[in-house]
């Protein structure tokens, strides 16, 4: 049976449930944000038209998952796992977005504790692609144990780099910080 890729998980500041199509508005508004994609390879993302292809990649994707602050209930950003690969024994985290608001480091860091320990689940490995000039991702990443594999080039000649966290370091790592 394959992983659930769309899983509905909370922790104390976020929940992540799977993203729908009623949810384009709410999730617009964060992300016509300019300032959340100056870093970014695709910063014109923040248009309208261009955002809407991106909201249905993530609606097709079959990984996509909302955001929300749980004290606020608030929409705050989406993310997205993709790439499941059961002989690598590997899946990517990507597409990562949150509001500005919630920038700074608890939210995103237990965004991603959350879908690593569940990601974590079926898988050893997870990869995260991050743009080369896309500097508070790469730290981030950092933070949280990613370590920078190499590099891949799209199809579209955008060179990213690659980050890997693997389950055992990531645990290693959750230990000695208390927590992720």
């Amino acid at each position: 049976m394959p992983p659930n890729l769309q899983p509905h998980l909370k922790g104390e500041l976020v929940e992540l449930r799977p993203l729908c199509a009623d949810d384009f508005d709410a999730l617009y508004a964060v992300a016509a944000d300019p300032l959340i994609w100056e870093q970014h390879p695709a910063n014109d993302r923040y248009q309208k038209k261009v955002f809407e292809v991106f909201f249905q990649e993530a609606m097709e994707s079959g990984g996509a998952l909302l955001v929300i602050d749980r004290i606020s209930g608030n929409v705050i950003g989406s993310s997205r796992y993709h790439g499941y690969d059961q002989e690598q024994s590997e899946i990517e985290i990507g597409w990562t977005f949150l509001a500005r608001s919630h920038w700074g480091g608890t939210y995103n860091r237990e965004l991603k504790h959350l879908m690593l320990e569940h990601a974590f689940g079926f898988v050893d490995n997870v990869i995260l692609i991050v743009g080369i000039h896309n500097y508070r991702s790469q730290r981030a990443l950092e933070k949280i144990g990613g370590l920078r594999r190499g590099t891949h080039l799209e199809d579209t000649g955008i060179e990213n780099y690659v980050y890997g966290i693997e389950a055992s370091t990531y645990s290693l790592a959750a230990t000695r910080q208390g927590s992720v």
